[in-house]
């Protein structure tokens, strides 16, 4: 029999080319894997005398070397020829229709540092007995097909594989034969146990067929291709843990062929164990989670307190109440507080489920970069001699040289004051350097400006291209009013007055005119800090206002900033206070207005922080990730489609809750709000968040920065045409929206399909009434009834965990590293607030540059935040892009192959677009002298701090 084979694409792609995930802090070496999967084509022109593609030389190799062990004899079983309509290759009909095919199966381990094939593990010796015996690995071919006789799947056919001998430093790969019986149908998955003592990375398992049983010629002639046929490709890329873990099971793991089925069309050879996949992933909601486990559940934020250590730590459940609503996490089931039953414990790592964690490149570059973070934050504090963590900056001179001159690492041991918040990492301090010199990188907006943090205009220029571009909005109405209780938080009514805004604009027109015109916009945080301020107020070093910051729109597109509000509210004891400040040529009001100036940053920081990043990507994605895994089969092409968006959110996430926004944590110990961060998180989600307005054109309609508008680019108009993140946004979105819409469209022609599609609609509420559910009664969720609905509903879901995320974190550092220009708290009082302290007015008075300093965060504080914003805003090398071609889909549907194409090219053209605008002069919130760029919607970047780039997924 002659076979015409065309390669598969998947074989020619890069998609192998990120590292296997690993446990625990990375160790050893960066390691690539080899892309050995083939898949077939349909398409017969191809020729054997064509160059042949990297698996088929790969698999010249194999058939020349000497192998170790022998290979068990296969069981077959025979059964009913399946219909060539079942849109299988035609390698893959062909076999089914032989009187007898032998088929090889070659399966690719990652060789992983610290886990499979680790010479120093006690139970290696063990394993390479049975490598040597070929019982290490044992694969079973499931058909696609039931017996025609009995109805029933036919039996499996059965191997053991063996190690085939090889000098890859970064692959294993394992063999085993198998004779297909006739009739025997279309392989649509394998099932693979681990014999060893320790979980592997399986990357593929490959299916070739041999269509010349002839001699074993070395020859490089055609021969070695023809015995090279390529029959099926199963893309695996997950751990598969040790038959001997799995106590409870057989120890199977199911992967399924690369081809996408909705529910009702799966092959009924394939549906039991599709059932059956899902099962186990949900588990039984009992029991406390191991880190081999993959289950995937729900549970609150309860584990963010600490009360068994320190009663001071507790802190109360978010998620579950009307109080404090709030999405969900995934469950660890560890045991609960012996001082509060209300509290998980925090014994041990967070869990996530084995496929959920880092790649060792990854785990590698967040450990040493995490590193090189905490030892700049050390640096000030040693240098200090830890008298006083609360040790403001003796000048702008001590803060400019974080970046001029290099300063001598500390030892380990001088690094007590981090020991609570970073434990972990002083492990890795301990053998580190001492007698090098460190130094903090320039952040790129001080490169192109200095002293940009002191001018009005890049306040208020990076309202719209800076690193929080979510919180602007039109004024709609004047005067002002908040929408607290006026008996318990004080007078309603703004005391920002129309004189004060029009002298502020220059008498060019009046207040109802501009408001009409939609020239006044503001930043407005006042009612959702405003009932925190004096909770705030009451710790240490800190403060809190409510705040309003009004600008105006000029006719060359910038925005000139015109007032700030300050507010306090009224307490039993004092009434409410606020005042207005304006810049001014007075010098007393000029400085006021700096730490007015000052203090609506740090709020600003604080919204950034908490809510437009951490609760509206982070927290917001993780019950899409539990949804999905707990729902759709790894066979559904939503899940397939969602996946690449979903990757190390969950691993991200769970390093988040164990020193980033716990009790005691980094933003606990840095930001204003101090304990009742997390907590104003779910405020803000009660109050604020939607799923529908999470999608870049309704949350620009509902801040009132664009209208509706059928006519216009993107369906839309912008009230302020050069809002930078929102010009490119709507490119991104748009584009997103393409390729999603021509997915959908594929599998699903009308609406009728979608209703009966069982695991989308139970993905759907699981999201809806789990995983937001203390959400499911607002209004905002799509209900998902159409194509147009479910690629909506995609889209936003892709939109947030990419680009939203992209858009709020890798500029963290260019704006944030130099702190005076985003402080991450204030923590002195304005000096002029009633009752007025008159030590500190006089202190004011006599040196308002040492007063501004010390309402900076601390050199702790500044240098912490400072370190912690250069690591979120670091790209590791093995990130995957938005429409990057080692995230193409790994089926080979040619309608969705071609739609991806076409996405990519986009995303490049895109591009190009940005490129030009940076360029354009008449664009000046974006081009300028001394202006950064903006860039962060640029979809493609390289590794390290580069102010661009959108990962697929919210993966730091």
């Amino acid at each position: 029999m002659h076979l015409q084979l065309k390669p598969f694409r998947n074989a020619a792609r890069s998609r192998c080319s990120r590292a296997a995930p690993a446990r625990g802090p990375a160790a050893g070496l960066l390691f690539f894997p080899v892309a050995v999967a083939a898949a077939s084509s349909s398409s017969p022109s191809s020729s054997l005398s064509s160059r042949p593609s990297s698996s088929l030389v790969q698999l010249r190799r194999w058939s020349r070397r000497k192998t170790i062990g022998c290979v068990a004899s296969s069981s077959s079983a025979r059964s009913e020829t399946p219909s060539s309509s079942s849109g299988a290759s035609a390698a893959a009909a062909s076999t089914s229709a032989m009187a007898e095919a032998r088929v090889t199966a070659v399966a690719t381990i990652k060789v992983t540092a610290g886990g499979f094939l680790n010479s120093l593990r006690p139970s290696r010796a063990i394993d390479d007995i049975k490598d040597l015996i070929g019982r290490s690995l044992y694969l079973e071919l499931v058909s696609s097909h039931l017996d025609a006789k009995t109805g029933r799947e036919k039996p499996t056919l059965r191997s053991y594989a063996h190690k085939v001998a090889d000098n890859d430093a970064d692959v294993v790969t394992y063999e085993a034969d198998f004779d297909l019986p006739p009739g025997f149908g279309e392989v649509g998955a394998v099932l693979v146990t681990n014999e060893h003592h320790t979980e592997m990375f399986l990357e593929d398992v490959s299916l070739y067929t041999n269509s010349d049983s002839g001699s074993d010629s070395d020859s490089d002639s055609g021969s070695d291709d023809a015995r090279a046929a390529p029959l099926l490709a199963i893309r695996c890329r997950s751990w598969v843990e040790p038959k001997s873990s799995d106590a409870a099971g057989d120890g199977k793991r199911v992967f399924f062929a690369n081809k996408p089925y909705l529910p009702g069309q799966t092959p009924p050879g394939l549906r039991s164990y599709r059932s059956k996949d899902l099962e186990e992933k949900r588990g039984d909601g009992r029991g406390e989670r191991k880190p081999s486990d993959r289950i995937y559940d729900y549970a609150t934020y309860n584990d963010l307190g600490d009360p068994d250590s320190d009663a001071a730590k507790a802190r109360p459940v978010l998620g579950g109440s009307a109080q404090f609503p709030y999405p969900r996490r995934c469950r660890t089931g560890r045991p609960m507080s012996a001082k509060d039953p209300s509290t998980e414990t925090r014994s041990g790592d967070n869990y996530v489920p084995r496929d959920e964690a880092f790649s060792e490149v990854k785990n590698l570059q967040f450990s040493v970069t995490t590193l090189r973070s905490v030892l700049h934050a050390a640096v000030p504090a040693v240098q200090s001699t830890l008298i006083d963590p609360n040790l403001a900056f003796p000048s702008f001179f001590v803060i400019d040289k974080l970046f001029e001159d290099g300063v001598e690492l500390p030892k380990a041991d001088q690094l007590g004051f981090l020991r609570s918040v970073v434990p972990r990492l002083l492990q890795l301090l301990r053998d580190g350097p001492g007698d090098q010199v460190l130094l903090f990188d320039r952040p790129a907006n001080v490169q192109k400006d200095k002293f940009a943090w002191l001018r009005d205009e890049e306040f208020a220029r990076e309202t719209l291209a800076g690193m929080n571009p979510y919180a602007i909005e039109l004024v709609r109405e004047f005067p002002l009013k908040s929408k607290l209780d006026p008996a318990v938080y004080g007078q309603a009514e703004s005391a920002i007055t129309a004189e004060v805004l029009e002298r502020q604009m220059g008498r060019v027109m009046t207040v109802a005119e501009a408001v009409s015109q939609k020239r006044l916009f503001m930043l407005d945080y006042h009612d959702l800090f405003l009932p925190y301020v004096h909770r705030i107020r009451a710790q240490a070093h800190t403060t809190m206002y409510g705040s309003r910051t009004i600008f105006f729109l000029c006719n060359d597109g910038t925005l000139r900033l015109l007032a700030i509000e300050l507010t306090r509210p009224a307490s039993p004891t004092q009434p409410q206070w606020r005042r207005v400040f304006t810049s001014s040529t007075d010098t007393t009001e000029s400085w006021l207005w700096r730490m007015a100036k000052s203090h609506v940053r740090a709020h600003d920081s604080g919204h950034h922080e908490l809510i437009s990043h951490w609760l509206r990507t982070h927290c917001a994605v993780e019950p899409y990730i539990i949804a999905a895994n707990r729902q759709l089969s790894e066979m559904h092409p939503v899940y397939q489609l969602l996946h690449p968006h979903f990757r190390y959110t969950m691993r991200i996430n769970a390093l988040a809750r164990s020193a980033l926004i716990n009790a005691g944590g980094i933003i606990e110990l840095s930001f204003s709000p101090q304990r009742y961060a997390i907590e104003l998180s779910s405020v803000a989600y009660d109050k604020l968040w939607r799923f529908d307005t999470e999608a870049l054109p309704a949350d620009l309609v509902r801040r009132g920065m664009a209208v509706e508008d059928p006519a216009a680019e993107h369906g839309l108009r912008l009230t302020i045409p050069d809002y930078p993140f929102a010009n490119d946004g709507l490119l991104v979105w748009d584009a997103i929206k393409g390729w999603v819409t021509a997915y959908v469209a594929r599998f699903y022609p009308d609406a009728s399909t979608l209703a009966g599609d069982a695991e989308l609609q139970a993905f759907w509420t699981d999201v809806r009434t789990v995983g937001h559910g203390d959400k499911k009664d607002a209004p905002g969720w799509p209900a998902l009834d159409s194509p147009d609905s479910l690629a909506h509903a995609l889209t936003t879901i892709i939109w947030v965990a990419s680009a939203h995320h992209a858009a709020v974190n890798f500029g963290q550092y260019d704006f944030a590293g130099y702190f005076p220009n985003r402080p991450s708290i204030a923590r002195t009082n304005m000096p002029v607030e009633e009752p007025v302290d008159a030590t500190a007015l006089a202190a004011f008075l006599d040196n308002p540059d040492q007063a501004l300093r010390e309402c900076f965060p601390s050199q702790v504080q500044a240098t912490l935040v400072m370190a912690v914003l250069d690591l979120l805003s670091t790209h590791s090398p093995d990130e995957e892009y938005l429409g990057g071609m080692e995230t193409a889909p790994w089926n080979d549907d040619a309608t969705v192959q071609d739609a991806y194409g076409k996405f990519n090219a986009r995303l490049k053209e895109i591009e190009g677009i940005m490129d030009e605008r940076n360029k354009d002069r008449r664009l000046k919130n974006r081009c300028g002298a001394g202006i950064l760029p903006y860039q962060l919607m640029k979809p493609f970047s390289q590794p390290g701090v580069t102010g661009m780039g959108i990962p697929n997924s919210t993966s730091i």
